[in-house]
Formats: structure tokens, C-alpha cells, sequence
């Protein structure tokens, strides 16, 4: 390999109040190094903290999401995975971002492929996408995710038919597990991941944290939980000056203008 050759990397460019992360591996159809995903972890961190950012959308260049994980570098002798714990978890099993993740995946998008996609919370796949969960055909078991995120989003017998196999599937069956939420043309998944985050960005960003927020506290903790948590969304919206904002604009019947305080 030439000395020159550019090693994978993950970026994020800003589009209004939107974050665009794209992982580039292309040459490893997007193989994710440990530096990629602690490069992913930094963005996402840096996203969740800036309050001029509502929405990312989490997408991969080229034709592939990925093909996993760069395996001798995560498990060979002297491999360093460690992710800061301080800084938001890809996989959503540490700290998760409190704002919205629109995943974007075409092509190959197996194992942390997505389990990431389902630690996001809308997804967009390309019609040319396929998926397998492939660790029990490896000799382990999904670490990611994937055992508890296959049953919240399409139950047990559907879980275990495929994390059991092992087997690919196609975007249709994805969109019938709920995996995904659109399947379009390849072509046109990431635009039409970066038009589902501008109609997210315009409404109103402190709602939208809110209603997340309130429906990971009925997937962690239960019903009786999520019904305690309303006082708690009550006040985090009706004193904001969005919730004002959007009161006048029904009033006035025009497009509210949010602000995010």
C-alpha cells in the first residue's frame, strides 16, 4: 500500500442548522478503524453540544455503509478500541445525543452498520442497501446493540430469525422490520436524508429534544416512568420563548420562526 495513501476518516460539515458526519473508507468499503470511531464520537459530541446544530444526519461516501469493523485492528494483540466515555456513544450504549440522528445507509450495511443505524432515530436507505448481522457466523455475538435494538423495533421472532441466521435481507425487508423508515432510489438517500432533517429543523428544536428525551425514558425505564417524566417535558417547553413563538404563529397563521431557547 502506498505511503500516501490517505487512511479512513469521518467528517463533519455544517449545512444551517444541520450536521453532516460522513464516514470515508471507501478503499475498505467504509471498515471502521478504532480512530474512525473515536473520530465519530468526537462529532457526534460536538454536535450534541452545540446549540446552533438541531439535527445530524449520519451518512457514509460511496456505494457502501460499511463492511464493518476493521476486525485484526479491534481484536488483534495490542488493539486500543477504547472510547472516552465522556463523549456520546455511536452505538447509543453510553451517552446518547439529546438531539435528532437521521441515518443514511446504501449498499453493504452489515454488523455495526446497523446497529448504529438503529441507535440512530429515523433511517433512510438506499434501495440498493442489504443488512446481516453476521457475528454468530464469526464466532461471537453481537456487542452493538443488535440484541436488544432487533426486538424494541420489530419483536422476537423477527429478531431471532435473523440474529440467529445470520442472513442478509434487502432494503423492502428492513423497511417491513421497521429498520428503516424511507427506502428511495440510490442517488437520492442523502438528499433525501438532508430534506427530512430541514423539516425536523423547523420545528420548534426544544419540542423535539423533549419528545425524544421522553420516549428513551419509556424504552429505559417503562410506562411508569415515562408517565412521571410529563411535569418534567411540561416545563422544559411551555417557559420557553419557542413555545410563545409558536402560539403567535397559529394565532397570526403564518410559519413560526424557532430559536431554540
Amino acid at each position: 500500500m502506498s505511503l500516501d495513501k490517505k487512511p479512513g476518516e469521518v467528517t463533519l460539515t455544517v449545512d444551517g442548522r444541520i450536521a453532516i458526519i460522513t464516514v470515508d473508507n471507501q478503499a475498505k468499503k467504509n471498515s471502521y478503524t478504532p480512530d474512525m470511531m473515536r473520530q465519530l464520537a468526537g462529532h457526534l459530541t460536538t454536535f450534541d453540544e452545540d446549540d446552533d446544530l438541531w439535527v445530524a444526519v449520519f451518512c457514509a461516501a460511496g456505494e457502501n455503509t460499511t463492511a464493518g469493523l476493521d476486525m485484526p485492528l479491534f481484536f488483534g494483540p495490542g488493539a486500543d478500541a477504547d472510547l472516552d466515555p465522556s463523549l456520546v456513544d455511536p452505538f447509543g450504549l453510553g451517552r446518547r445525543t439529546t438531539k435528532p440522528v437521521v441515518a443514511v445507509v446504501q449498499g453493504l450495511t452489515l454488523t455495526v452498520g446497523i446497529e448504529m443505524m438503529l441507535a440512530a432515530d429515523i433511517v433512510v436507505a438506499a434501495d440498493t442497501a442489504v443488512f446481516q448481522q453476521l457475528e454468530v457466523a464469526r464466532g461471537i455475538a453481537p456487542l452493538g446493540g443488535a440484541h436488544f435494538r432487533y426486538l424494541t423495533r420489530t419483536g422476537w421472532g423477527n429478531a431471532m430469525y435473523h440474529l440467529m441466521r445470520a442472513d442478509r435481507f434487502d432494503a423492502q425487508r428492513a423497511l417491513q422490520l421497521g429498520f428503516v423508515q424511507e427506502v428511495v432510489p440510490f442517488g437520492e438517500h442523502l438528499s433525501r436524508g438532508v430534506e427530512l432533517a430541514r423539516e425536523i429543523c423547523a420545528n420548534a428544536p426544544l419540542g423535539v429534544r423533549a419528545t425524544k428525551a421522553a420516549a428513551l425514558t419509556y424504552v429505559e425505564q417503562g410506562e411508569y416512568a415515562a408517565i412521571a417524566a410529563i411535569d418534567g417535558v411540561k416545563s422544559s417547553v411551555f417557559d420557553s420563548a419557542d413555545f410563545k413563538e409558536g402560539i403567535m404563529s397559529f394565532v397570526e397563521r403564518r410559519a413560526a420562526n424557532f430559536e431554540g431557547r
